[in-house]
């Protein structure tokens, strides 16, 4: 009779509630970007209402003048807004980085830089440069009192609490619960602070505040 081989990593088990935190993650970052591309396709579209437009320029122009907004908006607006901006996207990046190298080592595939980090014999988690980030970002924004520096320490600073918030289960566990079904509160937690970062009104914000300056030459 034939043993059962138990898999030596637990396995993450996702529900349908963690699923859900993840699609308005998703959702709410990119709902911004896509509606206001859709607004500036048709606003391009009425301002020569007697021309047949091409559906592929058009949406060439409206990408065109999206962009526009976007960093228009970024420039002109006020320095703690950009900051929320960087630290959204500093935070979904290295959260999404940091699943996926993991998966991947797990997987067995990768060798060289791509691997499990250990000092003599005990296992560094990825927590501990979240936490390294986190302080120094906080730290210097502390001690230097410079205009415009916030944005740039909103980096480092999203992407040590992504790191850290990744193996939140961990760390309220005390126990390498990362793989496993306890390990999910890792995903919502993670899922639930990018969906509420990008829900704060800042996109919207920044891009209608660079609309007024971009486009209102041809609503004249």
């Amino acid at each position: 009779m034939a043993r059962a081989v138990s898999h030596p990593h637990p396995e993450l088990t996702v529900g349908r509630g963690t699923k859900l935190l993840a699609g308005a993650a998703v959702t709410a970052t990119a709902a911004t970007i896509f509606f206001e591309w859709a607004r500036v396709w048709r606003h391009d579209v009425r301002a020569a209402p007697d021309q047949r437009h091409d559906l592929l320029a058009d949406g060439r122009v409206a990408g065109r003048d999206t962009l526009a907004v976007i960093r228009e908006g970024y420039r002109v607006s006020p320095n703690r807004e950009n900051a929320i901006f960087n630290m959204l996207a500093a935070f979904a990046v290295t959260f999404g980085g940091a699943r996926a190298i993991t998966a991947l080592i797990r997987s067995g595939r990768v060798e060289g830089l791509l691997g499990n980090v250990s000092i003599g014999d005990r296992h560094i988690h990825h927590f501990v440069p979240g936490f390294i980030l986190g302080f120094a970002a906080g730290g210097i924004g502390i001690a230097w009192r410079r205009d415009g520096v916030e944005r740039w320490l909103a980096v480092p600073f999203g992407a040590g609490a992504a790191l850290v918030f990744d193996e939140a289960a961990l760390l309220l566990e005390m126990e390498d619960v990362y793989w496993s079904e306890r390990g999910v509160l890792s995903l919502q937690i993670s899922f639930a602070t990018i969906a509420l970062l990008a829900s704060l009104a800042l996109g919207i914000r920044l891009m209608r505040r660079g609309e007024e300056l971009v486009l209102a030459p041809a609503d004249s």
